[in-house]
């Protein structure tokens, strides 16, 4: 019994050390010491051809907000909020309940980090959704604000995530919703911070979501999930702060060496965890535009947005990028 208890204990005692306090607004706290990474499989990763050729929307649309209230199980209570394009003057505060926009909007999965909320990643979120995208943040029932704060669960947050984009999805043929005939179900990411990149990471390894077209780990990290990336490529973009004391930064790179698909890493070079991340407009503002191109070219097909990718993500020398798309 020991035995078989020693594994399923040293991966709490990890998670525990490196993910505690990962929610954008944590204090300071030592940096974690970086794990040995998790080899990839060889010949795990199958190609596919990308997105059909297309155009991003060019206009910045204004940003609606509604509530979907789901359940994994009938034990996992996952309220989840959406953001969305909505018609109206860009520019304002997220409207609850706006009328949605027209067009087929891809879907973005966004998984929040320890002790965190969806709304403390509105910043990122609603640029996104201003951008042509549907963003789809749950709370998780385990890990989010308020919550015991058991660490363990982020293992199980992949498939989580997998269960709300079954629903959310399915919007997109249910009479009478709102989002009826506006999602373009083939176009899905799952992007995440800290905890929330562990559950991201998790998508594209031991709880591979094979509709995920690509993938956006914000200061992530492959304890528990490992970095054994499978099935189809889907390119991943990670964002990491090199002075991140939570999350070592040596720890995101390792998983990022191990991504065997196309990929980019953004590094911060004065970033924390998540207050310049998240808290900083002109890191922000960095941060928002690099995956915004970056999204467009994955889930759109447009070849444009991922020329400009470089020049968004260097500007102002707030950041420096690894380029292998």
């Amino acid at each position: 019994m020991f035995r078989r208890r020693v594994p399923a204990l040293l991966t709490v005692a990890l998670l525990t050390a490196g993910l505690v306090g990962c929610s954008a607004a944590a204090p300071e706290r030592p940096a974690a010491p970086a794990p040995t990474p998790q080899a990839s499989t060889p010949g795990a990763a199958t190609p596919a051809p990308r997105v059909p050729a297309g155009t991003a929307p060019t206009q910045a649309f204004a940003v609606g907000v509604r509530q979907l209230a789901l359940n994994r199980g009938g034990d996992r209570p996952l309220p989840v909020t959406l953001w969305y394009p909505a018609r109206g003057s860009s520019g304002g505060a997220a409207q609850r309940d706006a009328t949605v926009a027209a067009g087929r909007f891809p879907v973005v999965a966004f998984s929040h980090g320890l002790d965190g909320r969806p709304t403390d990643y509105r910043a990122l979120t609603t640029r996104w959704a201003a951008a042509g995208f549907v963003v789809a943040a749950p709370m998780f029932p385990h890990t989010g604000k308020g919550t015991d704060g058991s660490v363990l669960d982020v293992l199980n947050q992949p498939a989580d995530v997998s269960y709300v984009l079954d629903k959310v999805l399915a919007l997109d043929a249910k009479a009478g919703d709102p989002l009826r005939g506006r999602l373009a179900t083939d176009r899905v990411a799952a992007a995440g911070h800290s905890a929330g990149g562990v559950t991201t990471i998790g998508l594209f390894t031991t709880g591979r979501d094979e509709r995920l077209r690509a993938g956006v780990v914000l200061a992530g990290t492959g304890l528990g999930v490992g970095t054994a990336f499978a099935g189809t490529a889907a390119p991943q973009l990670f964002v990491h702060g090199r002075a991140d004391e939570v999350v070592d930064y040596a720890a995101g790179k390792a998983v990022y060496d191990a991504v065997p698909w196309p990929k980019a890493m953004l590094s911060l070079t004065r970033g924390d965890h998540g207050r310049v991340l998240l808290g900083d407009d002109t890191a922000l503002g960095v941060v928002a535009d690099t995956t915004i191109e970056f999204l467009r070219w994955t889930l759109y097909g447009d070849a444009a947005a991922r020329d400009r990718l470089p020049a968004s993500a260097t500007r102002g020398d707030i950041a420096t990028l690894d380029d292998r798309l």
